[in-house]
C-alpha cells in the first residue's frame, strides 16, 4: 500500500508543473491545448503498454466504469475551463480544489476504509495552506454575479473527488484504461474547441516544448500514477497529501523566477507539510507485518 500511495503521490508532484508548462505554451485556448495534451497523455499509455503485461481480455470492463473515467478526466477540464470563464480565477480555484478534503471525507462510505480525525484535521490543514497561496495572502469576495461560476468550480471538485474515489471499487481494471479515458477526452475537447473557441497553436520551439512537457507528465504520466494511488493506495493519506500541488507549483515557479518568496508561502508550507504528515500518521506508527508476525509466534511459543 504504501508503494502505491507514493506512485499516487509522484502525480501530485506532476501537477506541480501545470501553472509553469502551461504559462510557457503561450496563447493557446484552453481547450485546444487539452485536445493536444492528451493526446501526448494517450500516446503515453500506448508505450506504457508495450512494458506491462497483456490485460485479461476474458475479463469485460463494466460500462460504469467508462463514464466514471470520462467524466472523471473531460468533465472536470469542461467545467474548469466554464468556471474561469464565469468566475474570477481566485475563487472559482480555491473552490474547484475543494477536492482533495472531498477524497478524505468521502473515503468513510468506501467499504474497508476508516476514517480517523487526523486524515480530516490533516486535509483541514492542507486547505488552509492553500487558501494562503490561492488568495496570495489576501481576501475573497464571492460575488452573487458569480454564482454560476463557482457552481462549476463545485462541479469540478465533485466530478475529480467521485472519479478518485469510485476508481476504488475497480481495483480489477487495469491502469492501462486510462489511455483510453485520456483519447476520449482529446476528442471531446477537440470538439469543444472546435464549437467554442478560435484556434491559436504554440508559436516557436519552446512553446511546443512546453505543450510536450503538459502532455507527457501533468496530462499525461500523472493521470496514470493517480490510478494506481487510488486503487491500491491509501486514499486519504493521499487526499490529504493532494493539497501539495499548489504548494509544490508556487515553488516551480519561485525556482523559475516566476514568482517571489515570501512569508506567507512560508506558512502555507508548514500548513501543507504538517497536514499531510498528520494525515500519514498512522503509516509512521503502523508495525511492519514482519515484526507483528513474529511477536504472535513468540507469544504462542511462549504460552506452549
Amino acid at each position: 500500500m504504501g508503494r502505491a500511495t507514493l506512485i499516487g503521490f509522484s502525480a501530485v508532484a506532476m501537477w506541480a508543473l501545470l501553472a509553469l508548462l502551461t504559462d510557457a505554451s503561450g496563447k493557446v485556448p484552453p481547450f485546444l491545448l487539452s485536445a493536444i495534451t492528451f493526446s501526448i497523455g494517450t500516446g503515453v499509455g500506448l508505450v506504457a503498454r508495450l512494458f506491462m503485461p497483456a490485460a485479461d481480455k476474458s475479463r469485460k470492463t463494466p460500462p460504469q466504469v467508462w463514464l466514471i473515467g470520462i467524466a472523471g478526466l473531460f468533465g472536470y477540464h469542461f467545467f474548469y475551463f466554464t468556471a474561469l470563464r464565469n468566475a474570477p480565477a481566485v475563487e472559482a480555484s480555491l473552490i474547484a480544489y475543494l477536492w482533495p478534503l472531498l477524497i478524505v471525507l468521502g473515503s468513510a462510505l468506501m467499504p474497508g476504509e476508516k476514517l480517523a480525525w487526523n486524515h480530516v484535521v490533516g486535509a483541514l490543514l492542507g486547505l488552509a495552506g492553500t487558501v494562503l497561496i490561492v488568495t496570495k495572502g489576501g481576501g475573497l469576495a464571492f460575488d452573487a454575479r458569480y454564482v454560476f461560476g463557482y457552481a462549476m468550480a463545485a462541479v469540478c471538485a465533485l466530478l475529480w473527488s467521485s472519479y478518485s474515489l469510485l476508481s476504488r471499487r475497480f481495483p480489477s481494471v487495469p491502469t492501462s484504461i486510462v489511455t483510453w479515458f485520456c483519447a476520449a477526452t482529446a476528442v471531446l475537447s477537440l470538439v469543444c474547441h472546435l464549437a467554442l473557441e478560435q484556434t491559436v497553436l504554440p508559436n516557436g520551439a519552446g512553446q511546443w516544448l512546453a505543450v510536450l512537457g503538459l502532455g507527457l507528465m501533468p496530462v499525461g504520466a500523472a493521470f496514470y500514477a493517480w490510478d494506481i494511488g487510488v486503487k491500491r493506495g491509501n486514499i486519504q493519506v493521499l487526499g490529504a497529501a493532494s493539497y501539495a500541488a499548489p504548494l509544490l507549483s508556487t515553488l516551480v515557479l519561485i525556482a523559475a523566477g516566476v514568482a517571489e518568496p515570501s512569508l506567507r508561502i512560508l506558512a502555507a508550507c508548514v500548513l501543507i507539510t504538517g497536514g499531510a504528515a498528520l494525515a500519514a500518521r498512522s503509516l509512521f506508527l503502523r508495525k511492519p507485518a514482519a515484526a507483528e508476525s513474529g511477536a504472535k509466534v513468540s507469544e504462542s511459543g511462549a504460552g506452549a
